[in-house]
Formats: C-alpha cells, structure tokens, sequence
C-alpha cells in the first residue's frame, strides 16, 4: 500500500491557499479603453482572465463572471487558446460565460502572436458591431497585456487621424508598460492599416472577377 508523504513546507502551503480561498481573490481588475465618438459604446472593457488558478493566483471563476455581469456585461471576446485555458484551470470558461447569459466570441491567438489580417478585420468586426449597438463588451487574453495589439488595432479602425504610436501609447497608459509584448505585435501595429487597404483591394478583386 502507497502512503503519501508530506513534509510540513507542503502542509503550510496548503493550509495558506485555504486561507486564500476563504478570504476570497481581490476584485477582478478591469480597464476601461475609451473609444472614439463614432462608437455608441464609450469603452471597452480589457481584463485579465477570470477564474485563472495558476502559480500564485487563485481566483474564482464564478465570482468573476458575476462581477463581469455587475458591469452589464453582454458580449466577452475570449483571445485565449484551449490549450491555455485548460493549463490556467479555467477549460469549461465559455460554457460558464454562456450559462450566465453572456455571448462568447472565442478566437484563439498564441500568447505573444497577431492574427493573420483576414481573421483580424473580422474580429474587429464583430467588436464594432457590438460596440455600435451599444452592448456592454470585454475583451481579454491571459493577462490582458501580450494580444492587446487587437485592441490597438480597433482604436486605428474607429479612428482615421490616431496614429499608430497613439495607439500603442494608449494601450500602455491604460494596461501597464507590458502591453504590445513583441517586435511582431509592435509591426503588427505599424503596418495595419497598409495591411487592411491590400487585403481589401485582394477582396474587391476576388469580388470583380466572380462577377464577370
């Protein structure tokens, strides 16, 4: 028969997450990204991911979606990948979300990666348009720092004279100096609206050329 075996460091470290857990997590930390006057939404909603119990955080899932709710939350745009959410302990988080009544747009990007331009103008789409009719909306990754190159990206869309630099730069301010993490996520950025104006025009070409 197998007895497991615990010395007292492992004793303590237990009975200080049972501390921890009956104390409860602190508030779920959520920044308020201001959007341009064209938006029916002021603000869009960026936080870190709720419910995370890895290394020394250990929040509540239940607890945060309920938060989230308080602030009339309707739409959250998941950026996580499976992979992560199962490693984080939150994998049934989109169920959860849509248990409560929220609706869940769930597009995986690798931790300090950009989605192709074409995936991109579609998530961006489908944030205008929640933000458009006024729907309370979060979006959020891991932390809340190393894809917030998305959110960059939508503040370019809304806005024609906000340079990129300006974008980045209000993306710190408001996350930290962690935010826009890599060299691609920063060209990401740069080239996005030149990126945009080619895949549009590859499109209208596609379109001109199904209807000769």
């Amino acid at each position: 028969m197998h007895v497991a075996c615990f010395d007292s460091s492992e004793e303590e470290a237990a009975e200080e997450e049972e501390e921890e857990e009956e104390e409860g997590p602190a508030p779920l930390a959520l920044s308020w990204l201001p959007l341009s006057p064209a938006c029916s939404s002021a603000f869009l909603g960026v936080c870190s991911l709720p419910g995370c119990r890895f290394k020394d955080i250990r929040r509540n899932l239940q607890k945060d979606i309920d938060e989230l709710r308080s602030y009339g939350t309707q739409d959250v745009f998941v950026l996580c990948t499976k992979r992560e959410l199962l490693k984080y302990r939150v994998p049934n988080l989109i169920d959860a979300y849509q248990e409560r009544g929220i609706c869940v747009h769930h597009y995986p990007i690798p931790d300090g990666d950009a989605p192709d331009i074409a995936t991109c103008c579609r998530i961006l789409e489908e944030l205008r348009s929640c933000l458009e009719s006024n729907q309370n909306t979060i979006i959020h990754c891991y932390g809340g720092l190393g894809r917030s190159c998305l959110t960059a990206c939508l503040l370019l869309r809304l806005s024609d004279v906000l340079t990129p630099q300006q974008a980045i730069d209000s993306l710190r301010d408001l996350r930290g100096s962690g935010a826009i993490q890599t060299i691609k996520q920063y060209n990401y950025i740069h080239e996005f609206r030149e990126n945009v104006a080619a895949h549009l025009a590859a499109q209208d070409a596609v379109l001109r050329s199904v209807s000769r």
